[in-house]
């Protein structure tokens, strides 16, 4: 779905691009030289920003911003664990959750620990050696990028009041239907909230993730660059479920 790229046509109701204008965003049939795009899921691309770098932003970097702000009312002074912290969604909610002063731990396996860290994160659990549920830390909120532990367990680590906020989710989908009833019967009835989210495409999120780039306070991690002829072994070497941050698509 992530995009980047140079508009060379536009329908006749677009008013907010013309042909020749450099833009990122959403859209079906990404992986492709031509793609075909709906005017609300675009952005203008600055130009301090390169193509591969507005391509890793999208989805993923939406799914954090919008998970610790909108679902996670995210503010300054409050603990945060990132769950997944290394991964295209880790990478950017580090970087979010620290750029509005939170007390950010990261969790991840040991080959990223320093990637995690130089993204910002105070503390870093390597999952290898230490399981994050059963520290005597508690958190204020938990983004969890990767639907590996069971609700119980993630409710232990949450302070009274604190929040988990799911944008992964287990493989099998029996398991996921399950997950989402146990979060809704335990948020009705207790004051920790466990909040299921999918982000949302907008042109006006998107921008707010470019002026934290220009700022200097996000920065996408790219770990492979793949030509598009590549695409097939891109998504093989994706779904291992072993990649840093993001793998891009390159477009001759």
């Amino acid at each position: 779905m992530d995009v980047a790229g140079q508009v060379i046509g536009v329908g006749g109701a677009v008013t907010q691009f013309k042909n020749g204008d450099v833009v990122f965003g959403a859209c079906e049939g990404a992986f492709a030289e031509y793609a075909c795009a709906a005017e609300a899921n675009l952005s203008q691309k600055p130009e301090s920003v390169s193509f591969e770098h507005a391509a890793a932003l999208p989805v993923a970097g939406l799914t954090a911003l919008q998970g610790l702000r909108d679902k996670g009312h995210l503010h300054a002074g409050q603990k945060v664990l990132i769950n997944g912290a290394a991964g295209g969604v880790g990478t950017f909610a580090v970087q979010i959750a620290k750029a509005s002063g939170a007390d950010v731990t990261g969790v991840c396996s040991t080959k990223n620990i320093e990637l995690v860290r130089s993204l910002g994160a105070d503390r870093v659990i390597d999952y290898t050696t230490e399981d994050f549920t059963e520290t005597s830390e508690r958190y204020d909120l938990l983004l969890d990028n990767v639907g590996n532990r069971t609700l119980i367990a993630m409710r232990h680590v949450l302070r009274p009041r604190g929040k988990c906020v799911m944008a992964g989710a287990p493989k099998k989908l029996w398991a996921v239907f399950t997950r989402v009833l146990k979060a809704f019967a335990w948020s009705l009835f207790s004051r920790k909230k466990f909040k299921f989210f999918i982000a949302k495409i907008n042109r006006t999120d998107l921008t707010t993730l470019c002026e934290l780039i220009a700022a200097g306070k996000l920065t996408p991690v790219i770990d492979r660059r793949c030509p598009l002829a590549e695409t097939a072994g891109a998504l093989a070497y994706v779904e291992e479920g072993h990649a840093r941050a993001k793998v891009v698509i390159t477009v001759p």
